[in-house]
């Protein structure tokens, strides 16, 4: 098994986090720290320049500070020159106004702050010994600016916070048809994390903008998040989800097969809106998922007395009635998806790692020591469901069985 060591100076980064996520729910999450936990990109990696959208500011589609929202973009070549794979960007939520202002002034909730460029690796490369199935495809990086996973329609005036991820979902959309979107033969929409829970919330509507003889597919990557109890007995996790929902009237971009019997803030969790998605849907998750770990399980808020410190640091420190815990988070994670996996139209890799994402980082998407399940590792498990070259409903057996796990493990 593959352990990611993260050195000190990364700990008190997630330590600083941490403290500002007590106090306010500050947007902390995995996928933000997933550049220094040892997946360095190779130097030969592909660097993608950022294109703003400058029409969007029109439509009032912007980021959390005013400004336009953005993407990264690599056009496909040969097989794959009509082919597009649009991933979601993740990176937390901002669910009080205090939290939102703070999140204006980082790349999570202004374009003035976003890398001009980026690698693309895992499912974005363009080596084909890197990312076989899609690597000649266009691929594109839509950035998170919103803070509520693409979707919520409003505005503070007091704190100038634009709450509009609906429109920047809808404006980047709109750009992508008008550079030749519009004629994809094969198109797969994913995203990781808080980009996982878009990728899921708006699958049907990417469906719905291309002609019934297209292809289109979702991947959601460590977007299952769960409305869990945590170790405290409270509901840390929906009362986060209630607050952006709330806040930034997340409720109407919602999809109405949940929303029409469900409260907006129930809708907001992916475990609720799965079994009705009309489009084939790929679940990638981790059993014992890092994020939720960190943030919605154990917080600092439902340990006061760190009981739980060292469990969240590195897994082998837990005890035995933390992983039972643990394991009984595992079980509602099953539990979640048995309606979803019924269709023989929906893939499922569910590996029993403590990670987060996995699409986006190289050495877990595609590589020699790649995380398996059923001897076939990630990038494959994708790639035969969304080519329907066989059928993928991988589950993996309890921890500690897995092997090939690259578990992300903080040292002091």
């Amino acid at each position: 098994m593959e352990l990611l060591r993260v050195p000190l100076v990364v700990i008190f980064v997630v330590g600083c986090f941490l403290v500002r996520w007590v106090s306010g729910f500050e947007a902390w999450n995995v996928s933000e720290f997933s550049s220094m936990d040892g997946d360095v990109p190779a130097k030969d990696s592909l660097m993608v320049r950022l294109t703003l959208i400058p029409s969007a500011a029109a439509k009032g589609a912007v980021c959390l500070d005013g400004t336009v929202p953005g993407y990264h973009i690599h056009r496909g070549s040969g097989s794959g020159a009509n082919n597009w794979l649009i991933q979601l960007e993740g990176g937390g939520w901002c669910n009080t106004i205090r939290n939102c202002v703070y999140r204006k002034t980082t790349r999570r909730g202004s374009s003035n702050y976003m890398e001009k460029i980026l690698p693309f690796t895992g499912i974005l490369s363009d080596k084909p010994d890197e990312n076989p199935d899609f690597y000649s495809w266009n691929r594109v990086k839509l950035r998170y600016c919103d803070g509520a996973s693409f979707t919520g329609d409003g505005q503070d005036e007091a704190a100038k916070l634009y709450f509009r991820g609906q429109r920047i979902w809808q404006a980047g959309m709109e750009e992508l048809m008008s550079l030749g979107m519009h004629n994809a033969k094969q198109a797969l929409l994913s995203g990781c994390s808080a980009g996982g829970i878009a990728s899921i919330v708006h699958c049907d509507e990417f469906r719905e903008l291309f002609p019934s003889t297209t292809k289109v597919k979702c991947l959601s990557d460590a977007g299952l998040f769960l409305d869990a109890i945590d170790v405290a007995g409270g509901r840390t996790l929906r009362n986060l989800f209630g607050g952006v929902v709330n806040l930034q009237g997340a409720g109407q971009s919602l999809p109405k097969t949940c929303t029409s019997h469900m409260d907006p803030t129930s809708c907001f969790f992916p475990q609720n809106l799965i079994s009705n998605i009309q489009t084939p849907t790929f679940l990638l998750n981790t059993a014992y998922d890092v994020w939720q770990l960190q943030a919605s399980l154990a917080p600092p808020s439902a340990d006061p007395h760190g009981n739980w410190h060292a469990c969240k640091l590195n897994k082998s420190t837990c005890s035995a009635s933390q992983i039972q815990f643990l394991q009984g988070f595992r079980n509602q994670m099953l539990n979640a998806i048995k309606g979803f996996s019924t269709s023989s139209q929906n893939g499922l890799f569910i590996n029993s790692c403590f990670a987060h994402c996995q699409s986006e980082r190289q050495d877990t998407w595609y590589a020699t020591n790649s995380p398996t399940l059923e001897n076939k590792g990630i990038a494959k498990s994708v790639g035969d469901w969304y080519f329907e070259r066989s059928e993928v409903k991988a589950i993996d057996c309890p921890y500690p069985c897995d092997k090939t796990c690259h578990d992300l493990v903080f040292e002091h």
